[in-house]
């Protein structure tokens, strides 16, 4: 591929960075970037019914960086996708940056996507599906995904980042 890339996913396991690193992309390339849990989750964390829809229209136009996540949505992506970014991260930063992300969200009580908030830390505890236990149980998920998505995509391409440093070189290549 010569040129710049127009359609461009980042894919990423929970708290990895993908959403930064989407935004940052779209600033050095002049993409629109459009973050998919915006479209996924509507008020009290409920899915948004349209939100395959909007991913559809999105992915139809003629440049977009989004975040490669939710599994009804990868396939949509992928479909139109002519780079696929992989933040690889070892574990133990993927984790790190999950709970503190997670801590200040919740301390500063800040507003994610259409009035939600991180619940009470004490649901760590008890909901299965807390995000930190979500991204420690998910870690691994990608290495059978990517493979698999660039197997059956062919032409995307793919750039594989394992550590900061391999961003910040990638993002100056740019």
């Amino acid at each position: 591929m010569t040129s710049a890339p127009r359609r461009i996913a980042v894919a990423g396991t929970s708290g990895a960075g993908k959403t930064t690193l989407a935004g940052r992309i779209a600033a050095l390339l002049g993409l629109p970037h459009t973050e998919i849990d915006a479209l996924h989750h509507g008020p009290g964390w409920e899915p948004r019914p349209q939100f395959l829809d909007d991913v559809r229209a999105m992915v139809a136009q003629d440049s977009w960086v989004t975040e490669w996540q939710y599994s009804a949505a990868r396939p949509l992506i992928a479909e139109r996708a002519e780079l696929l970014v992989w933040l690889d991260l070892p574990v133990p930063q993927q984790m790190s940056r999950l709970v503190r992300r997670t801590l200040r969200r919740r301390w500063r009580r800040e507003e994610l996507w259409n009035g939600n908030v991180e619940p009470p830390l004490r649901t760590f505890l008890t909901d299965r599906d807390h995000v930190i236990r979500w991204g420690w149980r998910t870690r691994h998920r990608l290495r059978e995904q990517v493979p698999a998505t660039l197997a059956a995509h062919p032409s995307v391409r793919l750039v594989q980042l394992r550590s900061q440093r391999d961003v910040e070189r990638w993002l100056a290549s740019l």
